[in-house]
């Protein structure tokens, strides 16, 4: 695609501005519909004009979700939409090098960073369920503190972006760039997901981007702690992650 795409050129706002229609009066039919036409249309579009075109439509009603392995998304959707909302699931369980790089988006980047916690702080978790329930049962552990803080978080969002990659993994393989979450009832937009490594690098380096530390050390991905470990070579950016059990994702994604 050579010419720039945007949410007026797919007829989702008026041509007067980049000011959407009411998002409270879409119903998840009109979501979904929207969701689906973006999703053809802006395939092959530039990574700034996706992210463009979900800042256009739904204004302060989209919001940009990090794990702070890298402040890419979030410096990306920042040039079109300075003071986004950045949702960061602050499990209890992070690395304190990703915790750096949160507190350095937030100094640097013209963004809105929101922490969002579990209902149970980890303590409260092993009283209610028993000490290390992420070595026992990780699909539950991500379920309390990854998968319902993030749907109590979108409640005021209409839209939200994530980072995620078709090259990161195969079951990342067919990420479309605009759909629809049925789950949470709401678009999701993933303006990178036609990225290569190489192009992350690139960005990185033009922008002088914050990164984990842990990339330096061998991680090929970063989540909690506890179920991450470094790479080897030759295996995928995402198999260190739950590496004793047949998981590939926390359940944020699917």
């Amino acid at each position: 695609m050579t010419a720039l795409v945007s949410a007026t050129t797919l007829g989702l706002v008026g041509p007067g501005g980049p000011t959407p229609a009411d998002p409270a009066r879409r119903s998840p039919q009109e979501l979904r519909e929207l969701a689906e036409r973006a999703g053809r249309e802006l395939e092959g579009a530039p990574a700034l004009e996706i992210a463009r075109w979900a800042a256009e439509t739904f204004g302060d009603r989209f919001c940009v979700t990090s794990s702070m392995a890298d402040a890419v998304l979030a410096h990306l959707v920042s040039r079109v939409a300075p003071g986004v909302d950045v949702v960061f699931l602050d499990t209890g369980l992070h690395f304190p090098e990703t915790l750096r790089v949160r507190d350095e988006v937030a100094r640097r980047l013209p963004v809105n960073v929101r922490s969002i916690r579990p209902r149970l702080t980890v303590g409260q978790q092993d009283g209610e369920y028993g000490p290390r329930l992420f070595n026992r049962s990780p699909d539950d552990c991500c379920q309390l503190r990854k998968v319902e803080p993030l749907e109590r978080a979108l409640s005021g969002y209409d839209a939200w972006a994530a980072g995620l990659r078709r090259d990161e993994s195969p079951t990342r393989a067919n990420t479309p760039v605009v759909t629809f979450d049925a789950r949470r009832g709401r678009v999701k937009v993933n303006p990178i997901a036609a990225w290569k490594q190489a192009d992350v690098d690139a960005y990185i380096a033009r922008y002088d981007i914050p990164v984990n530390e842990l990339f330096k050390r061998g991680y090929g991905s970063i989540g909690c702690w506890p179920c991450t470990r470094r790479t080897k070579a030759g295996e995928d950016p995402r198999a260190g992650r739950w590496a004793m059990f047949e998981k590939t994702e926390c359940g944020l994604h699917l």
